[in-house]
């Protein structure tokens, strides 16, 4: 069973963090560089970008996360994603973390790195080391720190996104939380932008892998804002066994109930993602249901809630099925087309646009009262099996396009 609790990464056992403002970029107030924190090494799994493009960071976890069992820290900036900056890159996401290996009597190697802001800048290394080292004595496992780092993670994000819930292995209850940031460049190809993830249970190293990559899959990879792949996606998890319970070697009862936490956890996260989509009104999810196989269902699922013209119809209300019938139909998946209905779902009911692959006629006025809430919902039934995928995504309006046209400024 897994029951949902107030708190972020600092609420499992065995958990610090902290969240401050550096300076990274002037003129600005906010917090940009937060830390997490492990007392006892934590067997580290990771997935990220695959985009061919990928920021200095990436390149150091990967090569942490897969040529290493265990990690103890993550520092992670804001305002410059360290992306597109070659060797000097490189070595300034090493730099950083000798840095904080140093302050906290731990290998380099032991800390993972992150970064999240506007492509091609270097980063300012006083800053950054400055920030390191008034991250340190900060560190605490309050719950004012998990928020503080939460917010710390944040670009043009309107709100902190964080989780924790608590679970039993072998008897004994264990708690996992997360923090994460992601509002706009999002489509992702493993996970969304940046996601920590913390635990207390123990976990083996390739079940911890297995089990991200198959969650992040069903969850993160669901979600789309606008059809961009960031250079920095990174989701990370840390399990340091401070909860006593037995370590999970096997499959099992104790495995299932670690991968329902992380479902729960991620699943949440990347649905606060798809709805504080830049600019976004409401969000937008799409149920496909009678699919023939996973792969027809996620296809159409996720071509639906990446149509810009379909997320305009939802941005404006508009029952316009048409933009969702195309957007289907240029996905490229296999699927007859004259069994497809389609009904559009709120808090304020339900009403059916699409039967047997045609538009009967509706009210108008009453598709508007069900497109009017924060929450819209396309369940697509194919009638051609009992496979089902769910996507998330947003409405796409005209603030949008202004916050990205000023981005950089």
């Amino acid at each position: 069973m897994i029951t949902r609790i107030d708190g972020g990464v600092t609420a499992p056992k065995g958990f610090l963090a902290a969240g401050l403002r550096a300076g990274i970029k002037a003129g600005k107030t906010n917090k940009d560089m937060a830390m997490v924190y492990s007392e006892v090494p934590a067997t580290v799994a990771g997935t990220f970008t695959k985009n061919r493009v990928y920021a200095a960071p990436v390149k150091w976890d990967r090569k942490i996360a897969e040529e290493q069992e265990t990690a103890q820290a993550v520092v992670v900036n804001t305002g410059i994603a360290n992306a597109a900056t070659g060797e000097q890159g490189y070595q300034n996401s090493k730099k950083t973390a000798e840095e904080t290996g140093r302050l906290l009597k731990l290998p380099a190697e032991q800390v993972l790195v992150a970064s999240t802001g506007v492509i091609g800048f270097q980063l300012p290394m006083d800053v950054i080391l400055d920030g390191v080292a008034k991250l340190v004595p900060n560190l605490t496992h309050s719950r004012q720190a998990g928020l503080d780092a939460a917010e710390a993670i944040l670009t043009t994000d309107t709100h902190k996104k964080e989780i924790a819930v608590e679970f039993t292995v072998g008897g004994v209850k264990c708690t996992m939380g997360a923090m994460s940031k992601g509002s706009g460049m999002i489509h992702p190809n493993m996970g969304t932008m940046l996601c920590f993830i913390t635990t207390d249970a123990a976990v083996d190293q390739g079940l911890l892998r297995q089990k991200l990559r198959e969650v992040i899959d069903e969850t993160y990879n669901m979600v789309s804002v606008d059809g961009d792949t960031s250079t920095n996606d990174t989701v990370l998890v840390l399990a340091n066994g401070m909860s006593g319970a037995p370590k999970i070697e096997t499959e099992g009862e104790d495995l299932d109930a670690l991968t329902a936490a992380l479902t729960e956890v991620c699943t949440y996260l990347a649905k606060q993602t798809a709805q504080d989509g830049e600019g976004a009104t409401r969000l937008f999810t799409a149920h496909v249901t009678g699919a023939p196989d996973r792969e027809t269902a996620r296809t159409l699922a996720k071509s639906i809630i990446t149509s810009s013209l379909t997320k305009a119809a939802i941005f404006g209300k508009d029952a316009n099925m048409g933009r969702l019938l195309c957007a289907m139909g240029y996905s490229g998946a296999e699927y007859d087309t004259e069994l497809v209905d389609v009904t559009m779902s709120s808090r304020a009911g339900s009403i059916q646009l699409v039967k047997g692959g045609t538009m009967p006629p509706f009210s108008e006025e009453e598709a508007l009262r069900i497109l009017e809430p924060e929450e819209i919902t396309a369940e697509v039934e194919l009638h051609q099996g009992d496979v089902e995928a769910t996507a998330w995504g947003c409405d796409l309006t005209y603030d949008y396009v202004k916050i990205n046209a000023d981005y950089r400024s």
